[in-house]
């Protein structure tokens, strides 16, 4: 049994999440932690919270609560939304927690003794307006090298450059909108990253396997221009992790917090710990500490590819500095963007569909399906209401729950609501028990890859294969002839279920959990093999007939989406 340890990107705390947001980390992570838990391997999936830094501060201040009470708040609403699409974290804690102070606190440290840290003045942005200096989140302007107006102060969205304040046209404060920003002096701790390059380089050359959008932006930060930059990760802000605290080898740093990028990376490690407080788990360490178990994890993370810099430089920095036996990641798999109907989700801008609003109109499977189905792997992709109708209605409606539906409805009406004995598989069914036995050994080899969509191709394919065989059996016309070969034919079908209820649990889980319901099972490992997982269910074995699984959506429907979320979120 491997180990395999899973995290994806901790989201901001700004707010619900948009689909394009789900899609980049947390929801294809949970596919993976599924799929393994299925194939009877021990998982520790870990997610959170990323509550410091300005998005925390702004957004408290628009919604007029304090940052902490708004924290609080936005972790439970984000936790229950995760709840209701299926996702299956073993913990999911938060980044303004103890543990994540005190391991932050801790790193920095062992960063600073090992001549990793240093103290640097500098000039930074000052707003006499807000009367306070302004991290590189506070400030927006134009990219200077994509054109972009709306970049940041540390980065720019459109084109992931890394970015200083200083670099941006026609800055303006986040705050109350001033241009009539200045230059004053201040301090901040540097982590200098530079002195690391070579190692850092070294290291990713070791990683097997990355996707090229993986290695091809970290090679960029590594190479570009005058090659990777010491980065500060200290701000002046108020919400955060004190940088001055009891043991701390430097002074003067009162009022300055860790700069989130900072701390947010380490709160998967210190999710680990949360974990244990809550009294799910007792041993962390041997997750996380390679000199306690970690050696033998395997570590995967999943991120949009905005966040790959910070996981492949900044935070392996932070980890291999400290000199400490921290568990490195192993496979770091990046997504592309997912756009929104010609335009760009945005959760600052409110743009596109919002987890919350996803779930007010279908329920979670559906989504599920279709951002899997068309995850943004090797470019960007495009979500349309066009096609996520056509996906749904011909995919779930057509293929699967179309399937099910009859035949559990045809069994009930010539049989009864049991498993009919009849005889013994033929040509057609053994046909049937070679292609999928074909089929199941290339959707195993895609979801291990972590190739998504030609997962959800293959899987699509296997129902296929049922409905195809159910077309040319014809169990409603053999019955009129044979009915002990159309009990066999409907007896191989009602096994079907059962092994699609297993093999789409890690797409649609809630509908792998009404059809194994359906079937009267409780029994969901995965098939070894093909013949002996389709006699699962022997002749008797009672069964009812389930709700529909999936309905189809209408033009209407979709019309009237389409013009809801046309605009802007408020």
């Amino acid at each position: 049994m491997a180990r395999i340890l899973i995290t994806s990107a901790i989201p901001y705390i700004n707010g619900i999440k948009h689909l394009g947001n789900l899609v980049g980390s947390q929801l294809p992570a949970d596919l993976f932690a599924r799929y393994q838990r299925g194939r009877g391997n021990e998982v520790m999936y870990l997610c959170a919270t990323d509550e410091h830094g300005t998005p925390a501060e702004l957004a408290a201040a628009k919604a007029g609560k304090p940052v902490a009470e708004y924290c609080a708040e936005m972790h439970g609403v984000q936790a229950d939304i995760a709840t209701r699409f299926g996702l299956s974290f073993d913990h999911f804690g938060r980044s303004s927690s103890p543990q994540n102070h005190k391991l932050t606190q801790h790193l920095a440290v062992k960063l600073f003794e090992n001549g990793l840290i240093e103290e640097r003045a500098e000039t930074q942005m000052y707003s006499p307006t807000d009367g306070r200096f302004l991290p590189d989140r506070y400030i927006e302007g134009t990219c200077p090298n994509c054109g972009y107006e709306s970049a940041r102060g540390d980065q720019c969205d459109n084109c992931t450059k890394q970015l200083d304040p200083i670099d941006l046209i026609n800055p303006r404060s986040t705050v109350s909108g001033a241009t009539d920003l200045e230059m004053r002096e201040t301090k901040h701790l540097y982590l200098l990253q530079s002195k690391m390059k070579d190692q850092l380089e070294e290291w990713i050359d070791t990683r097997e396997g990355w996707p090229l959008l993986t290695t091809s932006i970290a090679k960029k930060w590594l190479t570009d221009g005058d090659g990777l930059q010491d980065r500060g990760i200290t701000r002046d802000l108020n919400w955060g992790i004190p940088v001055q605290f009891d043991g701390a080898p430097w002074s003067g740093m009162d009022g300055k917090v860790f700069y989130v990028w900072f701390d947010a990376p380490i709160e998967y490690i210190a999710c680990a710990l949360e974990w244990v407080e809550a009294g799910k788990g007792t041993d962390w360490e041997r997750w996380w500490c390679t000199d306690k178990g970690a050696s033998d994890v395997t570590y995967v993370q999943f991120m949009g590819k905005d966040n790959v810099p910070f996981h492949t430089l900044s935070f392996p920095a932070t980890i291999l500095g400290s000199e400490e036996p921290w568990k490195l990641v192993d496979f770091i798999k990046s997504f592309n963007y997912l756009n929104y109907d010609g335009g760009q989700f945005s959760t600052s801008r409110g743009r596109g569909v919002f987890m919350d609003q996803a779930l007010e109109i279908l329920p979670a499977d559906y989504w599920r399906w279709w951002l899997l189905s068309h995850a943004p792997e090797s470019s960007d992709s495009e979500f349309t209401w066009d096609n996520f109708q056509a996906s749904v209605n011909k995919d779930l409606a057509d293929v699967l729950g179309n399937f099910v539906s009859r035949v559990t409805k045809f069994c009930r009406s010539k049989f009864s609501e049991a498993v009919p004995q009849g005889g013994a598989y033929g040509a057609q069914e053994q046909a049937v028990i070679d292609e999928l036995s074909t089929r199941i050994r290339a959707y195993e080899a895609h979801m291990e890859a972590m190739e998504v969509r030609k997962a959800a191709q293959e899987l699509r394919a296997i129902w296929v294969a049922g409905n195809e065989y159910l077309q040319s059996a014809a169990p409603w016309a053999t019955f009129k002839e044979d009915p002990v070969q159309a009990a066999a034919q409907v007896r191989l079908g009602l096994n079907l279920i059962r092994l699609y209820a297993v093999l789409s649990a890690p797409f649609i889980p809630f509908a792998s959990a009404q059809m194994l319901t359906a079937m009267g099972v409780e029994d969901a490992q995965w098939p070894g093999d093909v013949a002996e997982a389709l006699s699962a269910l022997p002749a008797s074995h009672a069964f009812t007939v389930p709700d529909n699984l999936f309905r189809k959506i209408t033009d209407d429907e979709r019309e009237d989406w389409q013009a809801r979320f046309a605009g802007v979120r408020t």
